[in-house]
């Protein structure tokens, strides 16, 4: 046992930057997704492991805590999908990645105006950060949520599932087109000890993993692919087609497939290098919302959208809820209400997020989605 603190000691002590120079030292370069689990899951050092990094005094903002309309539509969009499943009781409600538990809470309040539907939810809450973990259970405790570290762990059984901007945070490898083939982007360390991204020798084994309608572009061309996120489809895929579900993605990404670097690290809401200071910056990458499509389709699942964020809260009503909460209340209030909705709104900000149904087959299309039919 004294061992194994002190081993522990040792390892906080040295640091996650110098535990990644070790690694490359011992292994060789890593790949870019390597080193991105490393920066932001690592159990000792990984940003999402050791700070609340959401808010003003954090280092990004959400949906969420935006505006209370954002978790309240998703709620009664659920509510109204859980009908067209056919009632089940229980019913699995989980969150990928919840942060402080805000969207969940809003999203629980308008359940509650469906009393059958709030009943019938069992809520599990998809976290890796013993830190939003704490903040979570606080918050949601008359949920008696239970929380788990993966979507694997989730229990069997009809299930609806909401990520709200938890596909950006999986690790992305980067390819670079060469004069005959594609090579991987790695992160090495330079003569100084620093970390610095080289470029891996070409190889068609690297060039299979491109995407095929990338890889015929010129060379110096960059590619992203995220093999976590289309794991992940392909498991929701075959989820619902076997059982009721329904996932819904919000997120920043493109669609159709698209060349182009799109890693970026913040801190303090300002971008900052992603190889500086492993673990004190969030680091995230676009979302393919094409290839994550194709891999759920091809398990099994329907898929409707992407729409934007802006087309689909407006087809559910954020204006009239909008009005529903501003006529009862202050001035102060009103006036905040209406700021958070229409950043949520602004088709020139957050309102350009986008949002995509993951559903079981044979479903009505659901609300929101007429824009993208």
């Amino acid at each position: 046992m004294g061992v194994a603190r002190t081993t522990r000691r040792s390892i906080v002590s040295e640091g996650l930057t110098d535990r990644i120079a070790r690694r490359i030292r011992s292994e060789g370069p890593l790949t870019l997704a390597a080193y991105m689990a490393m920066a932001l899951y690592d159990p000792v050092g990984g940003y999402y492991v050791r700070r609340d990094p959401i808010g003003a005094a954090g280092d990004f903002t959400t949906a969420p805590e935006i505006s209370q309309i954002f978790g309240e539509l998703i709620g009664l969009w659920y509510a109204a999908l859980w009908l067209a499943i056919g009632r089940p009781d229980p019913v699995i409600l989980a969150e990928l990645g919840p942060g402080r538990g805000v969207l969940m809470s809003d999203f629980l309040r308008a359940a509650e105006t469906v009393p059958d539907f709030r009943r019938s939810l069992r809520v599990y809450l998809v976290e890796v950060s013993p830190v939003l973990r704490v903040e979570q259970q606080h918050r949601l405790r008359h949920a008696q949520p239970v929380c788990v570290r993966r979507v694997e762990d989730l229990a069997d059984g009809p299930i609806l599932i909401i990520a709200n901007e938890f596909l950006d945070t999986l690790p992305v490898r980067q390819f670079v087109r060469g004069a005959s083939h594609w090579a991987e982007r790695m992160v090495a360390l330079d003569p100084e000890d620093r970390l610095v991204f080289v470029d891996g020798p070409e190889s068609p084994a690297a060039t299979l993993l491109v995407p095929e309608a990338l890889r015929q572009r010129p060379p110096g061309t960059i590619a992203e692919i995220c093999p976590a996120a289309l794991a992940l489809a392909g498991m929701l895929g075959t989820r619902f087609a076997r059982q009721p579900g329904a996932a819904l993605f919000v997120d920043y990404g493109y669609f159709p497939s698209a060349p182009g670097p799109t890693l970026r690290a913040l801190r303090r809401h300002r971008p900052v290098s992603a190889l500086s200071a492993p673990g004190t910056a969030d680091i995230s990458a676009h979302v393919d919302f094409a290839a994550f499509a194709e891999a759920a389709r091809a398990g099994g699942a329907e898929i409707y959208g992407p729409v934007p964020q802006f087309r689909f809260l407006t087809e559910l009503g954020a204006e009239l809820r909008l009005a529903a909460l501003g006529a009862r209340a202050t001035p102060h209030k009103r006036w905040a209400l209406e700021a958070g909705v229409r950043r949520l709104l602004d088709p020139g900000g957050m309102g350009l997020f986008k949002v995509m149904a993951v559903i079981s087959p044979g479903l009505p299309m659901p609300a929101g989605f007429a824009a993208a039919a």
